[in-house]
């Protein structure tokens, strides 16, 4: 028979206090989430409620809004479509197999709800849910996981394995093809998935392998439509290369935009810059910063009370207390990082796109001396309003391209003029990459044609091959 004993072991816990966890959460949300999840706080906590101040004002309060991200979308009035590799077909934005636009939930919410289901341990479920916060509107995560841990604290002694771990089982939730790095990855992950209708309508394994080569290593191939090249590259008949083709059509390449409601639909901007005698100037809108506050008569109430025969009552006073900073932080931290951006892209202001300067992440974490993580949640999902319309704040990023004149471009800036290139092209003849190269060198950026693709890609503008044979429809 064994004696009990007692025993000190040591082990590795991964935590953050709960007012950090709000914090980083609000940071996190859109406006209008940040809204949602605010009415939600007011419901629950009597403590809490909005200021008379603004309760007044709201009724006056201008809800300055707008419904575009760019000139083209202010031209285009109709449902977006995007183009898919190879296809020379669309996926509207508004997909009939996606969610109820009317449901509530977020994407990060109905993550959130399967990890809830998985037996994950403490540990994991932490890291998958720091992946969720990760996911672009599209459902792509938008960092590498290398990039990723060196943002994790360094006493949570988290490894790249823990990570990838923690992604697969991400990757693991629905919408199929979540979590992915890129597009060929969002697809090859929904081909493995068995649940997928498409999938199971695809009777022939051949047809379904030759679908997942497609997508993993000749994607770009598949953006030209060339059958015979597509034949070769694969070793199968032309019969099973369409029937491939088919399939990966009916695929969706952005998983998470059924979660989500499209910003040049509705958004609101949190700041807007104005020209004045001091130059441009960035000021939050006031319609977008709720006005909260401690009710004073529960607070005083209370006050009068020992902390141990309401511990319930002093705990929601708390959690008033912390929404209230962690909201009047996160909107700081949102003008900090758009005043810096703003003295940064002042020639954009005054310019337009052409004019933009490169700029990454690292130089406003530098500049205010935050981390590049909390720069990147400060800028996702939050708008700008500006005499070109209403941007979200990451469309000021771009890194720098090397022009003849010594001088240095933004990315963003000479996709602005690829763009134009492309608006101004004869469609009978588009312009191919090449092209499209030789012009901008003409105008002093010099840069390579791979280049030159892959910023057309970006923009999710198709190849001149496919702009030719749509433009001959």
């Amino acid at each position: 028979m064994t004696r009990p004993a007692l025993e000190l072991r040591t082990g590795q816990h991964l935590t953050l206090t709960p007012q950090l966890q709000q914090s980083i959460r609000l940071l996190q949300l859109s406006t209008l989430d940040l809204q949602a999840e605010i009415s939600q706080a007011l419901a629950e906590n009597p403590m809490l409620e909005r200021s008379e101040e603004q309760a007044e004002a709201e009724p006056d309060a201008p809800a300055e809004r707008e419904t575009s991200m760019d000139d083209e979308s202010l031209r285009d009035t109709e449902p977006r479509t995007e183009e898919m590799p190879g296809s020379g077909g669309v996926y509207p934005d508004d997909r009939s197999d996606g969610p109820d636009r009317a449901c509530v939930d977020t994407l990060r919410e109905h993550l959130l709800s399967q990890l809830g289901l998985t037996r994950a341990g403490t540990r994991d479920a932490v890291l998958v849910a720091l992946l969720i916060d990760e996911l672009d509107e599209n459902g792509y995560l938008g960092s590498s996981l290398e990039e990723i841990l060196t943002w994790m604290p360094l006493e949570a002694e988290t490894d790249l394995d823990e990570l990838r771990a923690a992604l697969t089982l991400l990757q693991s939730f629905d919408p199929p093809g979540i979590g992915a790095r890129d597009m060929a990855e969002c697809l090859v992950l929904q081909l493995r998935n068995p649940d997928v209708q498409h999938l199971r309508e695809a009777a022939d394994p051949k047809v379904l392998a030759c679908a997942r080569r497609l997508c993993a290593e000749h994607l770009q191939l598949l953006a030209t439509g060339n059958m015979t090249r597509l034949r070769d590259a694969l070793h199968c008949d032309e019969a099973t290369a369409r029937a491939a083709q088919t399939l990966i059509r009916k695929l969706d390449p952005r998983p998470g935009r059924a979660w989500t409601v499209p910003a040049a639909d509705y958004a609101v901007p949190d700041v807007i810059v104005r020209k004045t005698r001091l130059g441009w100037q960035v000021v939050l809108n006031t319609a977008a910063v709720p006005r909260l506050q401690v009710n004073a008569l529960y607070a005083q109430l209370l006050g009068n009370q020992r902390e141990a025969s309401h511990a319930g009552l002093h705990a929601q006073l708390q959690q008033a207390r912390w929404m209230i900073r962690n909201v009047e932080q996160r909107f700081d931290t949102i003008l900090r990082v758009a005043q810096a951006i703003v003295a940064h892209q002042t020639a954009f202001f005054s310019e337009g796109p052409a004019a933009m300067r490169p700029l990454i992440l690292k130089d406003i974490a530098a500049e205010l001396g935050l981390h590049e993580s909390t720069i990147s949640r400060a800028t996702t999902q939050k708008y700008m309003l500006t005499p070109f319309g209403t941007l979200e704040l990451k469309h000021f990023f771009g890194t720098g391209v090397a022009t003849d004149g010594g001088e240095v471009a933004s990315a963003t800036a000479v996709q602005a003029v690829i763009r134009q290139m492309v608006a101004d092209e004869d469609r009978g003849k588009p312009l191919s990459d090449s092209q499209l190269t030789k012009r901008l060198a003409d105008q002093g950026i010099v840069i390579a044609r791979r280049t030159v693709a892959k910023y057309r890609e970006a923009m999710r503008i198709a190849p001149a091959s496919l702009r030719k044979a749509h433009a001959a429809r």
